[in-house]
């Protein structure tokens, strides 16, 4: 069962990825990249977490963008999944990148 969790979350993933590029109305949601996807064992919840460019008012944007597309973007992976119910989607921005780039500048500013 885990195993197939693991498929589907990288199957939502890849899908995801292509939607937010080719058929997202908002622009903001062409500049999203997906980091990784974590599906509840059940697929009842996907966890996605992403990365945007940007300011933080850039930021909020997105991901406010992403909530509004929710509806749109579950319906969208429905007819790409092979899955009896759709699960629901959850957004998180992926803090990890930026943080990596932080200690980055600290370490060279050390030197």
């Amino acid at each position: 069962m885990a195993h197939h969790a693991e498929r589907v979350a990288k199957i939502i993933e890849r899908e995801l990825s292509t939607i937010l590029l080719m058929e997202a109305k908002n622009n903001l949601l062409k500049y999203v990249s997906i980091t990784k996807v974590v599906t509840t064992k059940d697929l009842s919840v996907a966890t996605i977490w992403f990365i945007v460019r940007g300011d933080e008012a850039e930021k909020k944007a997105t991901t406010l963008a992403l909530e509004q597309a929710k509806g749109f973007l579950r319906s969208e992976l429905s007819h790409r999944l092979d899955v009896r119910k759709t699960p629901e989607l959850r957004f998180k921005l992926d803090e990890s990148l930026a943080y990596g780039e932080k200690i980055d500048q600290i370490l060279k500013g050390l030197k």
